[in-house]
């Protein structure tokens, strides 16, 4: 594996942390980071080849996230999925399927962006609270299972 910004970047976080940056942790960033979309531990363990013995993986996951080197996304129907944090792969939001669960990544113009910021803005100020970020979640059926 090849070391890049962002092996440098989440290398000084768990640096910060106190955590050392593993191989099998490099491979879990270096896999999210390859991926359309936010993955489930076991299609992480999958494109891994089975590298890393799974329970490595789980362990390796809660620490990247202790450090917020990956956020998770929690659907309802009870699975986690992850992807890199928003400071390292930048600001989006996601279209879920509510059928097959997946979970794609989606960007939204700058013209939209701002209109979902305003919204955000004046739902928080009608309420008395203070955003500091916001994450968009459009439910529907993918391309497959419409």
């Amino acid at each position: 594996m090849t070391t890049g910004p962002l092996d440098r970047e989440v290398g000084k976080r768990l640096d910060q942390h106190a955590v050392r940056y593993t191989r099998g942790r490099r491979h879990v960033v270096t896999t999210l980071a390859g991926a359309d979309g936010p993955l489930s531990a076991a299609e992480i363990h999958g494109r891994m080849d089975g590298e890393l013995p799974l329970s490595s993986l789980y362990r390796s996951l809660s620490v990247l996230e202790e450090a917020d080197v990956v956020a998770p996304h929690h659907s309802k129907k009870g699975l986690t999925r992850y992807e890199l944090a928003e400071w390292l792969r930048g600001h989006h939001h996601h279209l879920v399927c509510i059928d097959c669960g997946a979970v794609d990544d989606v960007e939204v113009a700058d013209e939209h962006e701002e209109d979902v910021d305003r919204i955000v803005n004046d739902i928080s100020r009608a309420a008395s609270f203070t955003p500091v970020s916001h994450a968009l979640e459009i439910e529907g059926r993918c391309a497959r299972c419409a």
